[in-house]
């Protein structure tokens, strides 16, 4: 499906799962709904089951969001808890829209309890209190972490009988973004339908014989062990002076101990300037969540804290944090203070999880778990990225109930596909209004387009200095697009949208020099012209241009999007 289709389903109201292999714009497709709702002035719950997965959707854990914590099934004394919180409580009724990202990581029982939560608080008996919606994922990524294990039934989020209960439309994007067609998105989708060709195998084997001296790049291993090690190491070799942190416990012995095992913070920790760390707690209000990574570029004051500059650029002074333990009435019975970081120039496959990287060595000789050579892989933009110390069968194969329903999704992604199109596209934008009028927004096309123009301001007021601006300034060198991507640290698809941009606020530029070449033109030109030529409104976007999807379609699917959205700028 592609996500045209998709967002007109979301439009729609119904609850949905949104998957498909990494690279297919999951993300960015949420971030266009919301942003839809938003203008619409439906309150909507941008949550994810990791605070970096919540960092990439703007959003905040649905453990936090819902109330649910820690907590697997929710009691009534637990609801009366909630209730409590004002600034949860609040969220939880005034909520229309719940988005739930990474849902591979959030297990049944957790579901069920935030449905349960919702159907308190929105005095319904429907699934999550009848509100729409939204879980995104793929399942091929790793399951919850358990300390005891959980069964498959309990493992997946798909076998809870919540799931069914929401009637969730699948929609299974296709498109790849990310990868392109390169060796590594082939790979991946190799994987995922449990058929790696020998072709693949040996450009595998050919990354084994590729030496790697590069001491910055992110090291990737499968066992805390090896993670361990490799940190020890590099500290070991850094020649600055050491810091060490103590932790401060109070409480029980055995509770104390009980909750030494649960935080990821170690009771001593050696730091040094240069450092690589990660954070390992989730605090938006300081700017960090468990998983946030940076360097330590000093340590302030008289207490001598770390101060850490994020990979975003953000600089953050890190004090104490403090996990407790509580009884039924809110008494703490354990505490325990640490700086929330850990060593990472290595990291776990498992905490590697939902981020992006431009290059990374990975040892999966030790693969335990289906899915994590999967992860691993997926993480990565392009083949060309990937360092490979090490790889065994296992980090080729996926679960087998993850695999069967794959399949079945894919098939009920095709059946919601097809009976979309098979909408009249006036019936389809009834629908995106009476949902709209449901959840309590407006429709009023000016109330909408004064939404538009307040968030535009803003955005540009916000970013635009510090992105297109800047973008433009290189154009004007004549800098070519693919080196404006690289100095910039931007997609080539992000540079030709400040392309689109600059052409409509100053045409006295000129851009020829990134026109495709005649032959390239010629092909989209006459695509386009064959879609406008049979006058089917779906074709158009609100600017009146060609989607790019049908172009894509029309094309073949021979040409990228980037390319066709290049040519599309130049056609008259």
């Amino acid at each position: 499906m592609n996500q045209e289709t998709a967002l007109s389903i979301l439009k729609s109201g119904h609850n949905v799962y949104l998957t498909g292999s990494a690279g297919t714009g999951k993300t960015y497709l949420i971030n266009e709904y919301v942003e839809y709702l938003r203008q619409r002035e439906v309150p909507v719950a941008i949550t994810a089951s990791t605070g970096i997965a919540a960092t990439h959707i703007g959003g905040q854990t649905i453990h936090s969001w819902s109330g649910i914590g820690i907590k697997e099934r929710i009691t009534y004394p637990d609801l009366e808890r909630i209730s409590k919180n004002k600034q949860t409580r609040d969220r939880l009724e005034n909520a229309k829209v719940l988005i739930i990202d990474e849902i591979s990581m959030l297990s049944g029982k957790i579901l069920t309890g935030i449905s349960d939560i919702l159907k308190h608080f929105k005095k319904s008996s429907k699934a999550f209190g009848g509100i729409q919606v939204i879980l995104s994922g793929d399942f091929f990524q790793l399951p919850p972490v358990s300390r005891q294990g959980l069964p498959n039934r309990e493992k997946f989020a798909f076998m809870a009988p919540v799931w069914v209960d929401a009637g969730l439309k699948v929609c299974y994007l296709t498109d790849q973004y990310r990868q392109g067609q390169d060796s590594l998105a082939n790979l991946l989708a190799e994987i995922r339908n449990k058929d790696v060709t020998d072709d693949s195998v040996m450009l595998i084997q050919d990354k084994l014989r590729e030496q790697s001296d590069d001491l910055e790049v992110l090291r990737l291993f499968t066992h805390n062990a090896d993670v361990d090690e490799m940190n020890t190491k590099r500290l070991a070799d850094n020649p600055n002076v050491t810091h060490v942190f103590e932790a401060k416990t109070e409480g029980k012995s055995n509770i104390v101990e009980s909750l030494k095992q649960s935080v990821l913070a170690a009771p001593r920790i050696e730091l040094k300037l240069d450092a690589r760390v990660m954070f390992v707690r989730n605090n938006p209000e300081k700017g960090y969540f468990n998983g946030t990574m940076g360097t330590i570029i000093d340590f302030d004051g008289e207490e001598g804290w770390p101060k850490v500059k994020t990979t975003e650029g953000r600089v953050i002074i890190c004090k104490p944090e403090e996990w407790t333990v509580v009884d039924e009435k809110e008494t703490i019975l354990a505490s325990y203070k640490q700086v929330p970081l850990r060593l990472a120039w290595a990291i776990t496959v498992h905490k590697s999880q939902g981020m992006t990287l431009d290059g990374a060595e990975m040892d999966l000789s030790k693969t335990f778990e289906t899915g994590q050579g999967y992860v691993a892989l997926s993480r990565l933009k392009t083949w060309e990225g990937l360092k490979l110390k090490g790889i065994n069968n296992n980090a080729l194969a996926v679960d087998d109930l993850a695999f069967r329903a794959d399949v079945r999704f894919k098939e009920l992604s095709r059946d919601n596909e097809n009976e979309a199109l098979n909408i009249a596209i006036q019936d389809m934008k009834l629908r995106w209004a009476n949902f709209i009028e449901r959840c309590g927004g407006t429709n009023d096309e000016e109330v909408i387009k004064s939404n538009q123009e307040r968030e535009k301001k803003y955005l540009t007021k916000a970013t635009k200095e510090s992105t297109y601006v800047k973008t433009k300034k290189l154009v004007q060198k004549g800098m070519s697009l693919e080196l404006i991507a690289f100095e910039r640290d931007l997609t080539l698809g992000t540079v030709i949208n400040h392309l689109e941009q600059i052409r409509a606020e100053d045409s006295k530029i000129d851009l020829s020099k990134y026109a495709p070449d005649a032959k390239t033109m010629e092909k989209v030109e006459k695509a386009v012209e064959k879609l406008k030529a049979q006058g089917n409104e779906e074709f158009f976007d609100k600017d009146g241009n060609i989607r790019l999807g049908y172009i894509h379609t029309a094309l073949n699917k021979k040409l990228d999007y980037d390319t066709i959205r290049l040519a599309r700028m130049f056609l008259v």
